[in-house]
């Protein structure tokens, strides 16, 4: 009798042990968030009310800041996080090296809070001025579209001007030194430096980009976890809405978040997108027409369909777009 019972005692021992696991594991689980310094995300991560409605899921959260679009991805990419937000560029380029990612959601367009700068004291007075000239951007950003836009409108080629890769903060060092011509960016670097360094605005993407932000998840975390994706956008849509109605008090919130003065952050907060929605067809061919310009300008190696990576959210937790 003795091995039988010592068959059963392994088994009930066993089935402690996955059953510990299991409940582990689900304490366990975590959405990790990678978010960029100026965004809805950040408003909803001061807020921690994701992390109050996430609890009842089981599910806790995670937050990583990246200084842009395309070292998000990066992290997404390589699995460092399952979410994230960035510009309507990014998510091209990442898609082109690979990466398993779906878009999740976007909001609407905010073509005033990306830009073309130059120095108050420049003789550049238009795009078409530009020839030859030095331009830095981050590479792979949502500018590298507004870049192109705004060259092909002004009559010029990309190849026309010397383009200079840097991240937000060494390409304002490199503006600020005067060894760059121009500057391509977004809020809220470009208000900081429109009022901070007194930067004149060249072109911003009004009639040329929509300026979309998008949110993307992993593949496989969007097709695991639908229900924690539905609550995380219902949570960025009502953040965004509350915060369209009360420009100065997401200001007072987020200006000590951004270490950037009321009056910058205010200029930037008035000129952001509010209210994430799952994408249209119309949102879709948009982001399209990105990939194929990136295609044909040789940014890109080959082409892409953007509708093969739209996460449609199961009809049991879908919300009305």
């Amino acid at each position: 009798m003795r091995p039988v019972i010592l068959r059963r005692g392994l088994v009930a021992l066993f089935v402690a042990a996955v059953s510990f696991g299991a409940t582990t594991q689900a304490q366990a689980e975590t959405l990790r968030i990678g978010y960029q310094k100026y965004g809805t995300l950040v408003l909803l991560k001061a807020k921690g009310t994701l992390e109050k409605s996430l609890a009842a899921q089981g599910v806790d959260v995670q937050w990583t800041e990246f200084p842009g679009g395309p070292q998000l991805l990066e992290g997404l990419n390589v699995g460092s996080i399952d979410f994230g937000v960035t510009g309507e560029t990014p998510p091209v380029f990442a898609q082109a090296a690979g990466a398993d990612l779906v878009y999740v959601a976007y909001e609407p367009p905010a073509p005033q809070s990306e830009a073309i700068l130059v120095p108050k004291d420049s003789p550049i007075q238009s795009v078409h001025d530009l020839k030859g000239k030095k331009v830095v951007l981050n590479k792979g950003s949502n500018v590298h579209y507004l870049l192109v836009r705004a060259l092909e409108d002004a009559g010029l080629t990309y190849s026309d001007i010397q383009t200079v890769f840097l991240p937000p903060a060494d390409a304002r060092a490199a503006f600020e030194r005067g060894s760059v011509d121009a500057w391509v960016i977004w809020d809220p670097y470009q208000a900081a430096a429109e009022q901070q360094l007194q930067a004149r605005t060249l072109r911003d993407a009004t009639g040329l980009a929509d300026n979309h932000q998008f949110y993307l998840a992993t593949r496989p975390y969007a097709q695991q976890h639908p229900a924690v994706i539905k609550t995380l956008i219902d949570q960025v849509r009502d953040v965004g809405e509350w915060s369209k109605a009360n420009p100065q008090e997401v200001t007072q919130q987020v200006a000590p978040l951004l270490g950037l003065p009321a009056d910058i952050t205010l200029a930037s907060v008035k000129r952001q997108g509010y209210g994430a929605h799952f994408l249209t067809p119309q949102v879709v061919a948009a982001q399209q027409k990105i990939a194929d310009s990136f295609y044909q300008l040789k940014l890109i190696p080959t082409p892409l369909s953007i509708k093969d990576v739209i996460w449609t959210p199961p009809a049991t937790v879908a919300t009305a777009p």
